[in-house]
C-alpha cells in the first residue's frame, strides 16, 4: 500500500509543469511599434469600412447577449510584453537619433538588413572612400543597439532567456517595416530590394 500511495504522489508531481510560453504575437507587435517610432513611420491609414444598418447592428447585439447566456464570455487576457524601462527609453531614444544618419545610407544600398536583423556594408567597394568611416562607425553603433535592446526587453519582462526568441521576431519585423528599395539578406543568403 505504502508503494502505491508514494507512486500516486510520483505520478502526480510528474504531471505537474509550470509552461511559460514566449508571447510570439505581442513581441511582434511590440518589435513594430519599436521600429516605426526609430524610423518616424506613420501607420497607414485604412479606407472606412462600409457602415452597418441600425438594424443589423441591434440584430448583432442581441445575437451576441444570446450567446453569452449560453457560453460565457472568456475572461483570459491577451499575452503583454512590456518594452517600457528605462534602459528600453535610453536605447530606443539613442536608435531613433541615430537613424536620420543611417537613412540615406539605406537608400542608396549601401547598407543592409541581414537575415538576422542587424545592419551590414553590402558592398565595401559601393560606399565612397570618404564615407566607409562613418558607415561603419554608424552600423557597429546601431548593432550594438539593437542587441541590447532584445536583451532589455527580456530582461524587463523577467525571461533573459527569451533574447534569441526576440532577436529572432525584431528580425523578421526589421524587413516587414523596411522601406522601399532597402536592402534585406533572405535566409538563405541572397539580397533583395524590398
Amino acid at each position: 500500500m505504502k508503494k502505491l500511495s508514494l507512486l500516486g504522489a510520483l505520478l502526480l508531481t510528474a504531471c505537474v509543469t509550470i509552461n511559460i510560453y514566449f508571447p510570439a504575437a505581442a513581441a511582434e507587435k511590440a518589435a513594430d511599434e519599436i521600429i516605426k517610432d526609430i524610423q518616424s513611420i506613420t501607420p497607414e491609414k485604412t479606407e472606412p469600412k462600409a457602415s452597418l444598418s441600425d438594424w443589423q447592428i441591434a440584430a448583432f447585439r442581441l445575437l451576441d447577449e444570446a450567446i453569452n447566456v449560453v457560453v460565457p464570455a472568456a475572461q483570459a487576457a491577451d499575452a503583454n510584453l512590456s518594452i517600457d524601462s528605462p534602459d528600453i527609453r535610453q536605447l530606443r531614444a539613442s536608435m531613433e537619433s541615430r537613424f536620420a544618419a543611417l537613412k540615406p545610407y539605406y537608400g542608396l544600398g549601401y547598407i543592409g538588413i541581414r537575415a538576422d536583423g542587424l545592419l551590414t556594408v553590402r558592398s565595401t567597394a559601393n560606399v565612397p572612400l570618404k564615407d566607409r568611416n562613418q558607415v561603419t562607425k554608424l552600423i557597429t553603433s546601431e548593432n550594438t543597439d539593437r542587441q541590447n535592446l532584445y536583451q532589455a526587453i527580456a530582461n524587463a519582462n523577467g525571461h533573459p532567456e527569451w533574447t534569441a526568441q526576440i532577436k529572432s521576431t525584431f528580425a523578421s519585423r526589421w524587413v516587414s517595416n523596411a522601406q522601399p528599395g532597402w536592402w534585406y539578406q533572405t535566409a538563405n543568403g541572397t539580397w533583395k530590394q524590398r
